[in-house]
């Protein structure tokens, strides 16, 4: 454990070399980026048995905290989850870079040629909980985005985390980029966080990825902007007009493919007219599937239910539980949705384009489906490449953030001897 004096020492040095790093960076080609972001995969791919043996003391550390099954799932890492990250690396690298694009370009009766163009933002803090290749994406992304980038990972994916950020540097290597392109924290020691939240002069933005407690530590201490990753309250409303079929697949694949993902299905909404039919037939197969269904009064009389407390409305389970409530129709859905839920992600299931259109338009959460598995709420679904988060917030980022979204802009104004009048 390092002392105060010596972590501030340490964040400093890591900021003023971050600093310099995005200076260099900035100007660096779209081919050097892409470059060190396919050499970053190969290495990956070389040592995944390194990265594997890591994750093991990993999952050793965490077991001892205690930690819940559905943790541990987003903290194991095997060479098919590896081999998903290696892929994650590439699709960003082949992705377009974003940096110089014009964004709109127009002309002024003064003569002036105006054009608006996508800068990288500069410095960018990441801070996230267990799962360790967020350090692989984060990395990527900023660097494609042409940010240099400062990850804290998560105490229980520490090892995990310094075994991927050496494959990022060594691609860092291969393309002759600065080394402190993307750099990692190299201690548990949670004042290194505190620093990074008050690190205004090396920092331009704040990241957060994880649970709630984390993401309010950053929204009450943060100096630095911040693009807020608030938990993943997901809502699924069963319409009247649903198709069974259609409400039977995508209430299971949004609750049950990965329990311990933000976009997994947290709570289920159930039109009153449908509880006997549709909505009993969902909520059974859910328990089938091994789900506790935590149930209101008008839906424990479906068998294998449990009843429901307070707390379990506006919950984010991570586990093999849902919530369920009987809801008289959209406008009550959408009320309990504008109650409880964090403006992650919320669905609609109904054939019925009208309802479809009144929960879109009076809900403003980031990402909004119909008839759809909230599990796509994921910007390499969204065809981003790959995300450094979900911005729940309202200001500048919103839904998926990937390379685009890690960019500023500036303007670029032409004249030719152009003087005002």
């Amino acid at each position: 454990m390092k002392d105060a004096a010596d972590i501030h020492a340490l964040m400093q040095d890591m900021g003023a070399k971050a600093r310099a790093a995005a200076g260099q960076l900035a100007f660096a080609s779209a081919e050097t980026k892409t470059e060190a972001l396919h050499a970053a995969a190969d290495a990956a791919w070389a040592r995944r048995d390194e990265i594997i043996v890591a994750n093991a003391k990993d999952l050793d550390y965490s077991r001892e905290k205690g930690l819940s099954s559905a943790m541990m799932d987003r903290l194991m890492l095997d060479e098919a989850r590896i081999e998903g990250m290696v892929e994650g690396l590439r699709t960003v690298a082949d992705f377009p870079d974003p940096v110089g694009e014009v964004m709109a370009e127009w002309d002024r009766p003064s003569g002036l040629h105006i054009k608006r163009v996508r800068t990288p933002l500069g410095v960018i803090g990441v801070i996230y909980e267990s799962r360790p290749n967020v350090t692989a994406d984060a990395g990527a992304l900023c660097l494609k985005a042409g940010n240099a980038v400062i990850l804290r990972g998560g105490s229980e994916s520490f090892h995990s985390s310094m075994a991927i950020h050496a494959c990022l540097v060594d691609g860092l290597k291969a393309a002759d980029l600065p080394e402190d392109t993307i750099q990692l924290v190299p201690t548990r020691d949670r004042a290194a966080v505190s620093e990074m939240l008050t690190m205004t002069e090396f920092i331009d933005v704040i990241v957060p990825r994880g649970g709630k407690g984390l993401v309010g530590l950053v929204q009450r201490e943060a100096r630095v902007p911040v693009f807020a990753h608030l938990e993943g309250i997901v809502h699924v409303y069963l319409d009247a007009a649903a198709d069974p079929v259609k409400a039977l697949n995508v209430v299971l694949n949004a609750k049950t493919r990965r329990t311990g993902i933000c976009g997994a299905a947290e709570c289920l909404l159930v039109h009153e007219s449908i509880v006997d039919t549709i909505g009993q037939g969902v909520i059974r197969a859910l328990i089938d599937a091994g789900v506790r269904v935590h149930a209101d009064e008008a839906l424990q009389k479906i068998e294998g239910t449990m009843p429901a407390t307070d707390d379990d409305w506006g919950r984010e389970y991570l586990d093999m539980d849902i919530a369920a409530k009987m809801v008289a129709g959209v406008d009550e859905a959408i009320t309990h949705i504008r109650r409880y839920g964090s403006n992650h992600t919320d669905c609609i299931i109904t054939e019925d384009d009208a309802t479809a259109a009144r929960f879109f338009e009076r809900l403003d959460s980031a990402i909004l489906m119909r008839n759809a598995s909230t599990q796509f709420a994921d910007g390499g679904e969204f065809g981003m490449g790959a995300e450094i988060g979900i911005a729940t917030g309202k200001m500048h980022a919103r839904g998926p953030v990937g390379a685009a979204q890690l960019t500023s802009f500036k303007y670029i104004v032409e004249g030719n001897g152009t003087v005002r009048a």
